[in-house]
């Protein structure tokens, strides 16, 4: 499995959120400039956050975004979902039921369920809070 540009992006707009999240609306200018990432870019990003509601959007003058809960309460498990997609490691397992033609006899499948438990219980134990705790709030996030 590996992590697109638009999920690492997806992070570090969040934990951008997260630092200044008694700030009110951020100007998404900001949150480009501070991550030194393209506004366009961000741009993208924000409908499939919008979709999993972790963002609250204000339009107009003294508009931008702001996170939808508490830092503490949005877990990269969420974020990665929204901006991925999936996470499973094989397509195969992104249907439920799974529909692939050799589910039954498959003796890998118990290897990427297992890989798959391990990554997403990982993911859902660290929340933006946990981020921005174990690090200066002068820190960039490269991700």
């Amino acid at each position: 499995m590996k992590i697109s540009t638009r999920g690492r992006y997806s992070l570090r707009m969040m934990i951008d959120l997260a630092q200044h999240y008694n700030e009110g609306y951020i100007a998404l200018k900001d949150i480009s400039k501070r991550q030194n990432i393209s506004k366009k870019y961000l741009e993208q990003i924000i409908p499939f956050l919008n979709r999993s509601k972790l963002l609250i959007t204000n339009r107009g003058h003294m508009g931008g975004y702001q996170l939808s809960k508490h830092p503490s309460e949005i877990t990269v498990k969420d974020i990665l979902l929204s901006a991925e997609g999936s996470l499973t490691p094989v397509s195969c397992m992104d249907n439920i039921p799974n529909q692939c033609e050799n589910y039954e006899n498959c003796i890998t499948l118990p290897v990427y369920e297992g890989l798959y438990e391990v990554i997403i219980n990982y993911l859902k134990g660290i929340t933006l809070l946990d981020i921005i705790n174990n690090h200066p709030s002068t820190c960039e996030y490269y991700i």
